[in-house]
């Protein structure tokens, strides 16, 4: 005869979940620089992962790094982010279908980057290489 066992996890007290959140290019694409730092940095420090379609220009990641950097000192729990982007490239594309791709990102953007931006009291560190991005998180 087979004992079934109920099994009952338990949380900590003040301990939650791994929010996860994402952006599309439309929300963030009309914002000027300055106020796309901003709202990124506001939903960061909400405790969430923040992924979003497209990519910060050079000045707007030293921008949100600098800003970053204002906030350790002053918030208590706030202790900096992790960021990256990945673009994703099929390999061996035929000729036509590589200049598809390159009309329709000059004409639209570089839509296919995806930039991952998450505090590092919840991201420990971020893996990436050609073909796929790896989250490791805290305990």
């Amino acid at each position: 005869m087979i004992k079934k066992r109920k099994i009952k996890l338990k949380r900590g007290k003040g301990k939650k979940g791994v929010t996860i959140q994402f952006i599309p290019y439309s929300e963030l694409g009309y914002l000027t620089s300055y106020k796309r730092v901003k709202k990124l940095l506001e939903v960061v420090g909400e405790e969430k992962i923040v992924f979003f379609q497209g990519k910060l220009t050079p000045e707007e990641e030293a921008d949100l790094i600098e800003e970053t950097m204002k906030k350790v000192g002053r918030l208590k729990k706030f202790k900096g982010i992790e960021l990256t982007s990945f673009s994703p490239k099929a390999a061996n594309l035929p000729f036509f279908s590589q200049m598809r791709e390159g009309i329709a990102s000059f004409l639209a953007g570089n839509r296919d980057i995806m930039t991952v931006i998450g505090p590092a009291t919840v991201v420990r560190e971020i893996r990436k290489d050609p073909t796929k991005i790896q989250l490791l998180l805290r305990k």
